[in-house]
Protein backbone atom coordinates (compact mmCIF):
# COMPACT_ATOMS: atom_id res chain seq x y z
CA UNK A 1 0.00 0.00 0.00
CA UNK A 2 1.07 3.57 -0.49
CA UNK A 3 -0.29 5.18 2.67
CA UNK A 4 1.06 8.71 2.97
CA UNK A 5 3.62 8.35 0.16
CA UNK A 6 3.79 11.81 -1.38
CA UNK A 7 6.71 11.17 -3.77
CA UNK A 8 6.51 9.01 -6.87
CA UNK A 9 9.45 6.65 -6.41
CA UNK A 10 9.53 5.79 -10.14
CA UNK A 11 10.52 2.15 -9.32
CA UNK A 12 14.05 3.26 -8.42
CA UNK A 13 16.21 3.52 -5.34
CA UNK A 14 16.74 6.92 -3.74
CA UNK A 15 20.18 7.39 -5.29
CA UNK A 16 19.04 6.31 -8.74
CA UNK A 17 16.00 8.59 -8.59
CA UNK A 18 18.11 11.56 -7.46
CA UNK A 19 20.58 11.02 -10.32
CA UNK A 20 17.74 10.66 -12.83
CA UNK A 21 16.03 13.88 -11.75
CA UNK A 22 19.34 15.75 -11.62
CA UNK A 23 20.22 14.74 -15.20
CA UNK A 24 16.73 15.50 -16.50
CA UNK A 25 16.74 18.92 -14.80
CA UNK A 26 20.11 19.76 -16.38
CA UNK A 27 18.79 18.69 -19.79
CA UNK A 28 15.63 20.76 -19.34
CA UNK A 29 17.63 23.85 -18.39
CA UNK A 30 20.03 23.36 -21.30
CA UNK A 31 17.51 22.52 -24.05
CA UNK A 32 14.39 24.27 -22.61
CA UNK A 33 12.24 21.28 -23.66
CA UNK A 34 12.54 17.49 -23.30
CA UNK A 35 10.38 14.46 -24.08
CA UNK A 36 9.92 11.78 -21.43
CA UNK A 37 7.23 9.68 -19.77
CA UNK A 38 4.38 11.42 -18.00
CA UNK A 39 5.35 10.09 -14.55
CA UNK A 40 8.94 11.33 -14.91
CA UNK A 41 7.72 14.71 -16.19
CA UNK A 42 5.47 15.19 -13.17
CA UNK A 43 8.29 14.21 -10.81
CA UNK A 44 10.67 16.58 -12.63
CA UNK A 45 8.27 19.50 -12.29
CA UNK A 46 8.27 19.11 -8.49
CA UNK A 47 12.09 18.92 -8.56
CA UNK A 48 12.89 21.84 -10.89
CA UNK A 49 10.35 24.53 -9.99
CA UNK A 50 11.85 25.28 -6.53
CA UNK A 51 15.28 25.54 -8.17
CA UNK A 52 13.98 28.15 -10.62
CA UNK A 53 12.39 30.06 -7.75
CA UNK A 54 15.71 29.95 -5.90
CA UNK A 55 17.51 31.29 -8.97
CA UNK A 56 15.49 34.54 -8.87
CA UNK A 57 17.76 35.82 -6.09
CA UNK A 58 21.30 35.82 -7.50
CA UNK A 59 23.45 35.33 -4.42
CA UNK A 60 26.32 33.01 -3.57
CA UNK A 61 24.14 31.07 -1.17
CA UNK A 62 21.36 30.44 -3.71
CA UNK A 63 23.94 29.44 -6.37
CA UNK A 64 25.50 26.92 -4.01
CA UNK A 65 22.10 25.56 -3.02
CA UNK A 66 21.09 25.07 -6.66
CA UNK A 67 24.50 23.55 -7.48
CA UNK A 68 23.99 20.97 -4.70
CA UNK A 69 20.91 19.76 -6.60
CA UNK A 70 22.20 19.99 -10.19
CA UNK A 71 25.98 19.33 -9.84
CA UNK A 72 26.58 20.92 -13.26
CA UNK A 73 28.29 24.32 -13.49
CA UNK A 74 27.02 25.06 -17.02
CA UNK A 75 23.41 24.34 -16.06
CA UNK A 76 23.66 26.54 -12.95
CA UNK A 77 25.20 29.38 -14.97
CA UNK A 78 22.51 29.16 -17.64
CA UNK A 79 19.77 29.01 -15.00
CA UNK A 80 20.98 32.19 -13.28
CA UNK A 81 21.94 34.13 -16.45
CA UNK A 82 19.21 33.30 -18.97
CA UNK A 83 16.23 31.71 -17.26
CA UNK A 84 16.02 33.73 -14.01
CA UNK A 85 15.68 37.17 -15.68
CA UNK A 86 12.87 35.90 -17.93
CA UNK A 87 10.85 34.41 -15.07
CA UNK A 88 11.54 37.23 -12.59
CA UNK A 89 7.96 38.54 -12.64
CA UNK A 90 6.25 35.11 -12.83
CA UNK A 91 4.94 33.93 -9.42
CA UNK A 92 5.35 30.22 -10.19
CA UNK A 93 4.35 27.71 -12.83
CA UNK A 94 7.61 27.85 -14.76
CA UNK A 95 7.16 24.56 -16.64
CA UNK A 96 4.39 23.16 -18.81
CA UNK A 97 3.63 19.47 -19.33
CA UNK A 98 1.94 18.48 -22.59
CA UNK A 99 0.87 14.89 -23.12
CA UNK A 100 2.07 13.51 -26.45
CA UNK A 101 0.47 10.08 -26.66
CA UNK A 102 1.74 6.58 -26.00
CA UNK A 103 5.12 5.02 -26.73
CA UNK A 104 4.91 2.18 -29.29
CA UNK A 105 7.19 -0.30 -27.49
CA UNK A 106 5.62 -0.49 -24.04
CA UNK A 107 2.57 1.76 -24.40
CA UNK A 108 3.87 4.14 -21.72
CA UNK A 109 2.20 7.55 -21.71
CA UNK A 110 4.69 10.15 -22.94
CA UNK A 111 4.81 13.89 -22.39
CA UNK A 112 6.81 16.93 -23.35
CA UNK A 113 7.96 19.18 -20.51
CA UNK A 114 9.10 22.70 -21.38
CA UNK A 115 9.92 26.02 -19.80
CA UNK A 116 6.91 28.29 -20.27
CA UNK A 117 8.70 31.55 -21.06
CA UNK A 118 10.92 30.01 -23.74
CA UNK A 119 8.16 28.76 -26.04
CA UNK A 120 8.02 31.30 -28.88
CA UNK A 121 4.81 29.89 -30.36
CA UNK A 122 2.69 30.59 -27.25
CA UNK A 123 4.40 33.76 -26.05
CA UNK A 124 4.50 35.58 -29.41
CA UNK A 125 1.04 34.41 -30.46
CA UNK A 126 -0.71 35.62 -27.34
CA UNK A 127 1.12 38.95 -27.22
CA UNK A 128 0.19 39.77 -30.82
CA UNK A 129 -3.42 38.72 -30.30
CA UNK A 130 -3.84 40.75 -27.13
CA UNK A 131 -2.41 43.90 -28.76
CA UNK A 132 -4.62 43.60 -31.85
CA UNK A 133 -7.90 42.91 -30.04
CA UNK A 134 -9.56 45.90 -28.34
CA UNK A 135 -10.35 45.65 -24.66
CA UNK A 136 -13.74 44.17 -23.96
CA UNK A 137 -16.01 45.92 -21.52
CA UNK A 138 -18.06 44.05 -18.99
CA UNK A 139 -21.66 44.74 -18.19
CA UNK A 140 -20.84 46.04 -14.74
CA UNK A 141 -18.51 48.72 -15.94
CA UNK A 142 -20.98 50.01 -18.51
CA UNK A 143 -23.96 49.80 -16.14
CA UNK A 144 -22.39 52.31 -13.76
CA UNK A 145 -22.05 54.85 -16.60
CA UNK A 146 -25.59 54.29 -17.86
CA UNK A 147 -26.87 57.75 -16.98
CA UNK A 148 -26.20 59.00 -20.51
CA UNK A 149 -22.71 60.27 -19.73
CA UNK A 150 -19.99 60.04 -22.28
CA UNK A 151 -17.19 57.47 -22.01
CA UNK A 152 -13.49 58.01 -22.60
CA UNK A 153 -13.84 57.24 -26.33
CA UNK A 154 -16.33 60.08 -26.77
CA UNK A 155 -19.23 57.78 -27.64
CA UNK A 156 -22.38 57.95 -25.61
CA UNK A 157 -22.87 55.12 -23.13
CA UNK A 158 -25.98 52.94 -23.48
CA UNK A 159 -29.03 54.41 -21.77
CA UNK A 160 -31.05 52.64 -19.15
CA UNK A 161 -34.05 50.64 -20.32
CA UNK A 162 -37.49 52.25 -20.28
CA UNK A 163 -39.83 50.88 -17.62
CA UNK A 164 -42.40 48.32 -18.70
CA UNK A 165 -45.90 49.45 -19.54
CA UNK A 166 -48.53 48.58 -16.99
CA UNK A 167 -51.42 46.41 -18.10
CA UNK A 168 -54.49 48.34 -19.14
CA UNK A 169 -57.50 48.04 -16.84
CA UNK A 170 -60.12 45.53 -17.92
CA UNK A 171 -63.64 46.49 -18.88
CA UNK A 172 -66.30 46.26 -16.17
CA UNK A 173 -67.85 43.03 -17.37
CA UNK A 174 -64.65 41.07 -17.87
CA UNK A 175 -63.17 39.09 -15.07
CA UNK A 176 -59.76 37.57 -14.79
CA UNK A 177 -59.91 33.78 -14.91
CA UNK A 178 -58.98 32.24 -11.60
CA UNK A 179 -56.26 29.65 -11.40
CA UNK A 180 -57.62 26.31 -10.35
CA UNK A 181 -55.67 24.03 -8.12
CA UNK A 182 -55.88 20.31 -8.41
CA UNK A 183 -56.78 18.50 -5.25
CA UNK A 184 -54.63 15.61 -4.19
CA UNK A 185 -56.34 12.33 -4.61
CA UNK A 186 -56.25 10.08 -1.58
Amino acid sequence: MRHGRKVNHLSRTREHRAALLMNMACSLIEHKRINTTLAKAKALRVYVEPLITKSKTDSTHSRRTVFSYLKNKEAVTELFREIAPKVADRPGGYVRIIRTGYRPGDNAETAMIELVDFNTIYTNGTAAASEAAPKKRTRRSSAKKAEGTETAEGAEAPKAKAPRKKAEPKAEGEEKPKATRKKKSE
